[in-house]
């Protein structure tokens, strides 16, 4: 996404208003300016980023993320497993799990979770190297816990012959 004409747009605003106020108000808007850059694009990139943590939120287990390359910011998105949407079209013994989130539910709604400090600090900690927001880690965590499970291989019985154990060990 490109910042630029949003960079030009405030500094252009600040230049007229700075037009009403004489000369001295003129000379002072100039020597904002460049430092303004740096700041506008900065202030830009948190909100995009806010926004991109809302949308992961309501996403989850897909996500958007903002990466800075160059000086702009870049929008990766990153969509639920199709998995996570779709019945499972194979007949099976037990019954089929709902879909874990429904992608035409915009609604949200707020739960109170009382963690203990030890537990809150280390979700704090896995949400702040994964970059993203406590209640958007939460979110994904409670929609991979509720995804259907990937059916494993189950591991043969031990059996003894003689003395000797043969078998599967996990």
């Amino acid at each position: 996404m490109e910042l630029t004409r949003y960079v030009d747009e405030l500094q252009h605003q600040l230049a007229t208003a700075a037009a009403a106020g004489g000369d001295e108000a003129r000379e002072l808007a100039g020597r904002l300016s460049a430092p303004l850059d740096a700041a506008v694009r900065l202030v830009l990139l948190e909100a995009l980023s806010t926004a991109a943590g809302e949308i992961t939120a309501e996403l989850a287990p897909g996500a958007v993320d903002v990466r800075l390359r160059g000086r702009d910011p870049e929008f990766i998105v990153t969509p639920a497993p199709a998995s996570a949407f779709e019945e499972d079209s194979t007949p099976s013994a037990e019954p089929a799990r709902p879909a874990a989130l429904d992608p035409d539910d915009v609604s949200t709604s707020r739960t109170t979770l009382r963690l203990p400090d030890q537990l809150k600090a280390q979700v704090e900690e896995a949400a702040a190297r994964e970059g993203m927001s406590v209640n958007t880690w939460l979110v994904r965590a409670v929609a991979a816990a509720l995804a259907p499970a990937v059916p494993s291989r189950p591991a043969p019985r031990a059996t003894s012959t003689s003395g000797r154990m043969t078998g599967w060990v996990r």
